[in-house]
């Protein structure tokens, strides 16, 4: 399970270590690849404004409630509570189905982008945004996982 720090500060060496005990990834993977979403959506174009939208609302969210959770973790707001594995399985759970379906919503409409008469770099931008997407939706399934197996055992 989680290395739980002791009460007060978490050192650097500590917060790794308790970081990346339970998952694979680093916490680090979610802004990474969020933010390239973020970026590479607000700067593509669409078809339709309202799928442009639904998907820039995840990745913001996303992006926000990540590093939201990983600054109160890094206050050792969580004291060590079980509480924090079970709002840590939520979050991720929610963020793993949002970014499945703005994924999807991006592919679909980088797919009519095609048929439209458009530049070759739109295009490319939109397929990247698609891309990284669903890079960042493999990423918060795989922490979802993880998080679900440490909710169950504890």
């Amino acid at each position: 399970m989680w290395a739980v720090p002791p009460r007060g500060r978490v050192t650097g060496r500590l917060l790794l270590a308790s970081l990346s005990h339970a998952h694979p990834l680093s916490p680090f993977h979610f802004q990474i690849f969020g933010g390239l979403v973020w970026i590479l959506v607000a700067s593509s174009k669409v078809p339709f404004p309202i799928l442009q939208g639904w998907v820039m609302f995840v990745s913001v969210f996303c992006f926000v409630m990540s590093t939201s959770l990983l600054c109160l973790y890094i206050c050792s707001v969580h004291g060590g509570s079980s509480f924090w594995v079970t709002l840590d399985a939520i979050c991720q759970s929610t963020a793993a189905l949002f970014y499945l379906s703005a994924a999807v919503l991006e592919a679909y409409s980088t797919y009519v982008l095609g048929f439209l008469v458009t530049p070759v770099i739109q295009y490319r931008e939109n397929i990247a945004a698609v891309v990284f997407a669903f890079l960042a939706t493999l990423v918060y399934v795989i922490h979802e996982v993880f998080s679900l197996l440490r909710w169950k055992s504890s």
